[in-house]
């Protein structure tokens, strides 16, 4: 039977770690028509001039990563005009990168930092002064979000935005100003981030085409990380179907890199219903195929339901209007078979949810239909019974790993000990599947994720867990592989590199399974392919790269420093003349370098109030 099939694509000589099984390691893997058609068995199919075969030299190969939230569409939208510190290992770096930014951006134009970032990975420990951004930048708008707490914005960004001393606090925010009352640079978001929302909105935005070629490099540094599916968890001021036309063009055209299944969220508050009725006449769960489809609902459902995380602050009480505001929602969506995700920080705020949720369930079953909450810090052994006997799940995602400091500052140690009891969830047989909640909180690498799940360290270097709470390499792996599926209902169409699932795989530049867990962290991949298509390739396996794409604007951020980690790159630094540091030239591109963490300080109390004064209540969308 194998001899009558001719594949497309075979890969030889790897260390193939299929997660299935029946077969749980592979040297081999054949492809045809973006499916696994067999392992270990090349001989047995007869090939032709149309097949490709890959010697993987011995790499280590993984099931194609799989994000189940991540904010993808918006990120894409964006990807080309943010400057992104993500990864990067001192504030030097970071303000380095921000002088030579704000000196190649033309007039009108802004350097943006939106996210996915925290002081604790610098080596200096400490957040960026006010008074450095504005000598990095003097002349250039420059906006710097940080965990959507808070923004800081340079003098020449204030007088962009029409920031005053005559300019009221707007509903949602403070602008904080000095003794004379001149605003100072730093927007806090009390009780919630519409003042960084609408602050980064009176930005420029990117012309539609330049949009096209941003989310192309956006799907572009995802599949270089080994990503090959992710779930979009909507997010505010993602309104459909407006913002997503830009990716269903690209999936009109064949030019997806990524496989997207997207969620819903409800735009307008007291108006959630109206929105989630208006949707569920125009698209529906599956609507689409295996490359871009339709997920459900949320990660927003009503407004009243948003339980922000700011461990800086109390614990926020919702208002008491959630319980009936919810119930009018989820019963719809239940009454349509909806799938829907909701965004619950807090034990105390996912007891009301689960209140709603039960209520629901014995009017109108849910029978089935996949449910999950998101994030899920603090929930309780008791709430993670009745999640179960719901026949829900959890998306985890390592929003800890950059606030875990924080944490422990307000609520201690011990209590940090179980932010999200992950391993609870698994000896319970919940559906759990890993992500990041990239890109404006944490970064969207999904290897400090697994970094985060398998050591229990924050970016800092800061143990968190003790060692029965964290994962093994392949439990956490599989989190990110079939543990993800669950939550687009693909459970055993992908995830593992099995006969007849999708061929969606990364080679990695280094062995997951044996490497130092420092260098975790640093894993990229050398080749990813998607659906027996090579989506990214570099170093040995460059010669099978897909054509390159221009950077669209030319002053992109991008086209010198790329994405994730990379401090300068020196040969786009000359190309584009960028000024380099002094030594600099000599030096290689610091891409994937880490550095070793600084010395961990055990209690992050204090660390961050002289500078930031009185915390916030952060949206986390």
């Amino acid at each position: 039977m194998s001899a009558s099939i001719i594949p497309d694509l075979i890969l030889t000589n790897g260390r193939i770690t299929t997660l299935d099984a029946a077969k749980p390691e592979a040297r081999e893997v054949v492809i045809k028509d973006g499916r696994i058609v067999g392992l270990d068995n090349a001989g047995d199919f007869a090939t032709s001039h149309q097949t490709k075969v890959i010697d993987l030299k011995g790499r280590r190969v993984i099931p194609g990563l799989n994000d189940s939230h991540l904010h993808v569409i918006r990120g894409g939208l964006n990807y080309n005009m943010e400057l992104r510190w993500d990864g990067v290992p001192s504030l030097a770096d970071g303000l380095r990168m921000l002088k030579a930014q704000a000196q190649r951006t033309p007039p009108g134009q802004w350097v943006r930092i939106v996210g996915g970032w925290s002081e604790f990975q610098f080596a200096e420990r400490r957040m960026p002064t006010l008074e450095e951004i504005n000598a990095a930048a003097p002349d250039t708008p420059v906006f710097v979000l940080h965990l959507y707490c808070r923004a800081l914005l340079n003098k020449a960004a204030l007088r962009a935005c029409g920031y005053t001393k005559d300019s009221p606090n707007p509903p949602g925010g403070e602008i904080q100003r000095d003794s004379a009352g001149n605003p100072t640079g730093l927007l806090i978001a009390r009780p919630n981030a519409t003042i960084l929302y609408a602050t980064l909105a009176k930005g420029p935005k990117l012309p539609p085409e330049h949009q096209v070629n941003s989310t192309r490099h956006f799907m572009r540094e995802l599949n270089r990380l080994g990503l090959t599916s992710i779930i979009d968890a909507g997010g505010g001021y993602q309104n459909y179907p407006e913002d997503y036309a830009v990716i269903d063009e690209l999936h009109k055209r064949g030019e997806m890199t990524l496989r997207i299944a997207y969620n819903l969220f409800t735009q307008k508050p007291k108006e959630e219903k109206a929105d989630f009725a208006r949707w569920i006449k125009m698209t529906g769960p599956g609507v689409g195929d295996d490359y871009f489809r339709c997920n459900g609902a949320g990660e927003m459902l009503v407004f009243s339901a948003a339980d922000f995380e700011d461990f800086l602050e109390p614990r926020p009480d919702l208002v008491s209007s959630l319980e009936s505001e919810l119930k009018e929602v989820v019963s719809l969506l239940a009454a349509n078979k909806w799938p829907f995700r909701l965004h619950a920080t807090y034990d105390e705020s996912i007891t009301r949810f689960l209140n709603v949720f039960e209520e629901v369930n014995r009017e109108t079953p849910f029978d089935g239909v996949h449910w999950f909450f998101d994030h899920c810090e603090t929930i309780t052994d008791k709430n993670l019974e009745r999640v179960k006997a719901l026949g829900g799940g959890v998306a985890i995602q390592h929003r800890m790993a950059y606030q875990g400091e924080y944490f422990i500052g307000r609520y201690g140690k011990q209590a940090a000990e179980r932010t999200p009891p992950v391993r609870r969830m698994l000896e319970m047989g919940i559906p759990v599947g890993a992500g990041t909640d990239a890109t404006r909180v944490a970064s969207y690498n999904p290897w400090v994720s697994l970094y985060w799940l398998t050591t229990g360290k924050t970016v800092g270097g800061m143990s968190m867990y003790p060692e029965k709470n964290c994962l093994t390499r392949e439990e956490a792996l599989r989190l990110y592989t079939q543990g993800s599926s669950w939550f687009s209902t693909e459970n055993g169409k992908k995830g593992s590199l099995a006969k007849g699932q999708l061929a969606d795989l990364a080679v990695l530049t280094d062995d997951y399974f044996s490497v130092p867990e420092e260098a975790i962290k640093g894993i990229e991949s050398v080749m990813t392919v998607l659906g027996g298509k090579v989506v990214h390739a570099t170093g040995d396996f460059s010669g099978h790269a897909p054509e390159a794409l221009p950077v669209l604007p030319e002053w992109s951020p991008i086209s010198v420093f790329g994405g994730y980690g990379a401090p300068l790159d020196v040969k786009k630094a000359v190309r584009a003349g960028v000024p380099l540091p002094e030594g600099h030239a000599a030096k290689t591109s610091l891409r994937g370098v880490r550095r070793a963490p600084a010395t961990q300080r055990d209690d992050a109390s204090g660390a961050f109030d002289s500078f930031w004064g009185s915390g916030c209540d952060c949206f986390a969308f």
